[in-house]
């Protein structure tokens, strides 16, 4: 995944997440819907690495992850799939506190990540490759988190959260199609306001938009998640073939 946006603590919708999981097209990938072996949990799976990207439970649990774009730096030897933290965690009861802070003790064992966790009382982020090196308690608010650390001014993060702070949090149950559309948005930053990670200037202009377009790498799917104050949970997801064109969507309520 490759953009998220996360509001935290509004009073009728505590959590919403709006997401674009961006991915090799090759990639085997199965979309979300409730795990065989794990029946309260929704992801999508990823059937490569056995992990998951985003997810939600029945419980209240949440979770999503996003790779650090760090373009040549050396995986460590035997590094696991980064999206098993996430279904880790969605599979497991643990304080999300406590299970976060475990993982940042052996953070170093995994590529680049940025990672977030929470249940109906608490969410946490952890970027193996902030300086700070530690796991911190997100406050109520708005945040956005693309291939850097979280809240990172890249153009495409920024022209997401404010195309997302005007949607009211009411509409991201009633009419996710509003939040899918703002998604869905393919324009590029300016050369002059792209980030240096690396990539060559093609590549970098490619993944300067909030939703990418390309034959071999692009924009798999949407996802919308909306939790009401009542503990109800609205999880949307929206597939896109290479094209960019919509495939199949799948709505539910846990």
């Amino acid at each position: 995944m490759c953009i998220a946006y996360l509001s935290l603590g509004a009073p009728d919708w505590p959590l919403l997440i709006a997401a674009n999981r961006d991915e090799f097209h090759a990639r085997p990938t199965r979309a979300a819907g409730p795990w065989p072996t794990v029946p309260h949990l929704i992801a999508g799976q990823d059937l490569q690495g056995g992990g998951t990207w985003l997810g939600a439970t029945a419980a209240g649990r949440h979770a999503l992850l996003t790779n650090y774009r760090e373009p040549g730096h050396p995986v460590p030897p035997g590094a696991p799939s980064r999206g098993l933290l996430v279904r880790d965690f969605l599979c497991g009861e643990e304080d999300p506190a406590a299970w976060i802070t475990a993982i940042a003790a052996r953070a170093d064992d995994w590529a680049g990540f940025n990672l977030i966790v929470g249940d109906t009382r608490q969410t946490w982020y952890l970027g193996n490759r902030d300086p700070a090196r530690a796991p911190r308690m997100l406050a109520p608010g708005r945040y956005v988190l693309s291939n850097h650390l979280l809240d990172t001014p890249w153009p495409k993060a920024a022209r997401l959260r404010a195309s997302l702070d005007a949607l009211p949090p009411a509409t991201w149950a009633s009419a996710p199609e509003q939040v899918l559309e703002r998604l869905r948005d393919t324009t590029p930053a300016e050369d002059a306001r792209l980030p240096a990670t690396g990539l060559s200037l093609e590549f970098e202009r490619l993944l300067s938009s909030p939703f990418i377009i390309s034959p071999d790498y692009g924009t798999r799917c949407s996802t919308v998640l909306a939790r009401a104050a009542d503990g109800r949970t609205f999880f949307c997801e929206q597939g896109y073939d290479a094209a960019g064109r919509p495939h199949e969507r799948h709505d539910w309520w846990i």
